[in-house]
């Protein structure tokens, strides 16, 4: 069984950063496409980035580019999201995933792409 277990979360002042890990077990990274997303309170789930099952591709929106990278240990079975100039609206829980059936060369943040996901981490931004 495929489990996502994210941490890395905790409370941060603006402009600072955090590094936030997804460990996986019952696959490898080669097999999955992995996912990084994140819910504020009171607002849907959003998509950030996402890396390729042969890790060659990564894709993030807009609001995160430049600022987020999403890289992956093949040897941890382990992908990271380093998050850099954090704003108060970077607060959520954030929340990685694994698209089972996502071509080799291509991953998109698209949340309804992706099967199985952690339970979340959560980051506050706070002076």
């Amino acid at each position: 069984q495929l489990q996502l277990v994210e941490s890395g979360g905790g409370l941060v002042q603006p402009g600072g950063s955090l590094r936030l890990s997804c460990a996986v077990s019952g696959s490898a990274l080669s097999d999955n496409g992995i996912g990084w997303f994140r819910q504020a309170p009171g607002k849907a789930r959003e998509g950030l980035s996402c890396i390729s099952r042969a890790g060659s591709v990564t894709n993030y929106v807009d609001s995160v580019k430049g600022r987020f990278t999403i890289s992956r240990d093949n040897a941890k079975n382990t992908v990271y999201l380093q998050m850099n100039s954090l704003k108060p609206e970077d607060a959520a829980v954030y929340y990685c995933a694994a698209a089972t059936y996502m071509n080799r060369f291509y991953c998109n943040p698209h949340q309804y792409d992706y099967n199985y996901w952690g339970q979340g981490t959560r980051v506050t931004v706070s002076s």
